[in-house]
């Protein structure tokens, strides 16, 4: 982990996000780890167990037990938010794709939100594309439900993967706006390697100009693969994108 660390911080990078899994163990050695550095914990990537529509009371009690330990361990460290998405393809029985599972999701984030807050953190919503989920897809879709839950522990994030969705990257991440927009994920376009692997593709510009018009100040984080040297593909990929930011 120190490793790590001191990697990231020769290249100027302040945030470090963590797996949810077995977050609550680790607390105190990430609190050691990050002493004195220039890092912060972002944001928490999953890591409960089970899913909140599932129909299976035991699978969404596992869900819901495992998801409030993490958000606790998140609020602890300091982390601004624990990302989740409602249903993967794969994860059956699931709720139907209806109005009333809406308004369910909403009740049940509800009391996630708030506990979250309670917590000092937030539950982040993250839309996925639909190879991979068929409920949240697009990031207005998830800041609406963010708006319906009604809770300030309830926030969404942009995934410029899974933003291949959208029309506009600049419309996706301006739907959810400085009220609801809380974290934001990285990889290239075409391969989800590291930003730049996929050459011409690999252009955020309009996202970063929709993040930049908002006053966005949280983070941005890689979630991504790499197929190459990453001696050489990290540093390249954070150049692009410090780049792209000024360009933007």
């Amino acid at each position: 982990l120190n490793e790590k660390l001191d990697y990231m911080e020769n290249l100027g990078i302040v945030g470090f996000e963590p797996n949810g899994r077995n977050l609550a163990a680790r607390v105190n050695e990430l609190e050691q780890a990050l002493r004195g550095r220039n890092i912060r914990v972002s944001a928490i990537c999953a890591g409960f167990e089970g899913f909140i529509l599932a129909e299976d009371p035991a699978v969404k009690a596992q869900f819901d037990s495992t998801m409030r330990e993490i958000i606790a361990a998140a609020g602890a460290i300091g982390s601004p938010g624990v990302i989740m998405v409602p249903a993967f393809n794969g994860q059956k029985p699931c709720k139907p794709h209806t109005f009333e599972t809406r308004q369910y999701l909403c009740e049940e984030l509800f009391k996630l939100g708030e506990y979250a807050k309670e917590c000092g953190t937030t539950v982040i919503l993250e839309p996925l594309n639909r190879r991979e989920c068929f409920y949240l897809r697009l990031v207005g879709d998830a800041a609406a439900i963010c708006r319906d839950t009604n809770s300030e522990g309830v926030k969404c994030m942009g995934d410029f993967w899974h933003m291949q969705e959208e029309t506009s990257d600049y419309a996706a991440l301006l739907a959810a706006g400085p009220e609801y927009l809380q974290h934001v994920h990285m990889a290239s376009r075409g391969k989800r390697r590291m930003p730049g692997e996929d050459g011409e593709l690999d252009n955020y510009v309009e996202g970063f100009r929709a993040l930049k018009q908002m006053g966005y100040d949280k983070y941005v984080s890689f979630e991504c693969g790499c197929s190459g040297d990453p001696e050489i593909l990290v540093p390249a990929a954070v150049e692009l994108l410090r780049s792209q930011w000024e360009l933007a």
